[in-house]
């Protein structure tokens, strides 16, 4: 798993037993490796270049490999053998994300595409690959995202707790938990930026020295533009009632561009500059939870997970802005945050191949639930699972 912050690669190796209609889930191992400096660059560069063709085409095999060799390391590391895995879930890199219909003649077009080329994946690795999640919810009418409200509820379902779950990753999204409810009762949708300004913004000021604002140092260090942040709070995102998905189209280079011109323009002070976006992640959050989820449903503790959720500024943030219910981590009870994500998209690959559906249309707007994903069989591929 890659996240729109294009910060690296998360991989987990997770043991999957039980009935196929409800596994039981197992991470064995987990590791996280960064992308090299140039090419998250690269990555997060696309959107502004107008001759982009040709840079997808070869980082969508170049990225293939590194996915493959960040598979193949995994297993190694964890001293597990190919041999014994039965298959890879990769969701890709998010390059362009662009949910809302399109006219084109009498049709109307959603779109996205994610790379890093799953036959490279299956090639080097031998194994079987289930990639391209997002297009077949497109494709079913849907947003494409969030695609993790299930496996978030697999991992973190209580029988008597409300949860929501809280992914700050580039884009933050939400999941409702309903105490012992069923699938179908979750609410998902995207909140906003999780990092992805907030790294966009530091390496700006930081001229590429630093990559993100450790453990919140910076943004600690400030004081909230209460003008800015107001302004950035208007963004038309935040008034989308969900089914609503995000991606570096709305919250991307070109608002970072934006938010530096502004700090130049009124003189913010680089520390204010990251405290107010840093504010802008606790906000989209806070404001999505007031909004879409705590009118309708108690909610007895928040979990937080993505990389964002080892950002003590902002958990502490958050805590204080939705005091007095918990926020906690996924840590906290046990589960890696890191690992949530990519361990989720080994759930749904796992579903895909045992043919069952993998998204919620409550949370993408699909018509229908549908299987997600390509498969791409491994070397010696006899069939699928029993």
């Amino acid at each position: 798993m890659s996240g729109t912050s294009a910060d690296g690669i998360d991989a987990a190796l997770v043991e999957i037993t039980g009935e196929a209609h409800q596994p039981w889930v197992t991470l064995l191992h987990f590791a996280s490796r960064p992308y090299p400096p140039r090419l998250r660059d690269r990555i997060l560069g696309l959107p502004n270049r107008p001759d982009a063709l040709h840079e997808v085409c070869h980082l969508n095999v170049l990225l293939g490999e590194l996915f493959a060799q960040a598979a193949l390391d995994l297993l190694e590391t964890a001293r597990v053998s190919p041999a014994d895995v039965d298959l890879v879930g990769s969701h890709g890199q998010t390059v362009c994300h662009l949910p809302t219909p399109v006219a084109e003649g009498d049709l109307a077009v959603r779109s996205t595409l994610q790379i890093g080329e799953p036959c490279v994946i299956a090639e080097r690795t031998g194994l079987f690959i289930v990639a391209d999640f997002r297009l077949r919810d497109i494709a079913a009418g849907g947003e494409g995202a969030p695609l993790t409200p299930y496996p978030h509820f697999l991992l973190f379902g209580h029988p008597e707790r409300c949860r929501v779950i809280v992914n700050l990753g580039g884009i933050a999204n939400l999941t409702l938990l309903p105490p012992g409810g069923p699938a179908g009762d979750l609410v998902a949708f995207d909140a906003g930026p999780g990092n992805v300004l907030i790294d966009g913004v530091v390496r700006q000021l930081s001229g590429g020295r630093m990559e993100y604002d450790a453990d919140g140092a910076w943004a600690a260090g400030g004081s909230v533009n209460p003008a800015l942040l107001a302004r950035l709070l208007a963004h038309p995102f935040f008034r989308r009632s969900p089914p609503r998905s995000a991606g570096q189209e709305e919250f991307g280079p070109r608002m970072v561009n934006e938010i530096l011109a502004a700090a130049e323009r009124e003189r913010i002070a680089p520390a204010d500059l990251v405290a107010t976006t840093s504010t802008l992640s606790v906000e989209a959050v806070a404001q999505s939870l007031e909004t879409h989820i705590l009118p309708r449903q108690a909610v007895d503790e928040i979990l937080l997970c993505g990389g964002g959720a080892h950002n003590a500024w902002i958990t502490q943030a958050l805590g204080a802005r939705l005091a007095p219910r918990p926020v906690l981590t996924t840590d906290d009870i046990g589960f890696p945050a890191r690992a949530v994500e990519a361990t989720a998209f080994a759930l749904l690959a796992y579903l895909t191949y045992t043919g069952q559906p993998g998204n919620l249309p409550a949370a993408t707007g699909a018509k229908q639930a549908v299987p997600l994903g390509k498969m791409v069989p491994g070397k010696g591929y006899a069939g699928m699972l029993a």
